[in-house]
């Protein structure tokens, strides 16, 4: 494997999981003190998700002409997103706190 193609899947894993260790709304607002609802953290995935594959478009058109994509080719990445984003995800709400 390339080096930069590591790299870029290792910064995909990283965004994926981004939205469950940061607690600002959209990386930018204090979430109020009962801290940010699932609702927001989908949405922060589903827009680095965009960001990421903007990143790679840009990416493989740098190399050459950007191949046409359809809708399986997004279903399937989108679905390789949100698997990278399950430690994140476990770490927010399955794994547990001492204390509680």
């Amino acid at each position: 494997m390339n080096t930069a193609l590591i790299m870029y899947l290792g910064l995909a894993a990283l965004a994926a999981n981004l939205p469950f260790m940061v607690e600002r709304r959209l990386f930018i607002w204090p979430a109020p003190a009962t801290g940010k609802a699932l609702g927001w953290r989908l949405l922060e995935l589903l827009l680095l998700y965009g960001v990421v594959g903007l990143l790679g478009i840009w990416l493989e058109g740098r190399l050459g002409p950007v191949h046409q994509q359809r809708w399986p080719f997004y279903a399937s990445t989108f679905a390789l997103f949100v698997v990278a984003a399950y430690p994140g995800f476990v770490l927010r709400f399955l794994w547990r706190k001492p204390g509680m």
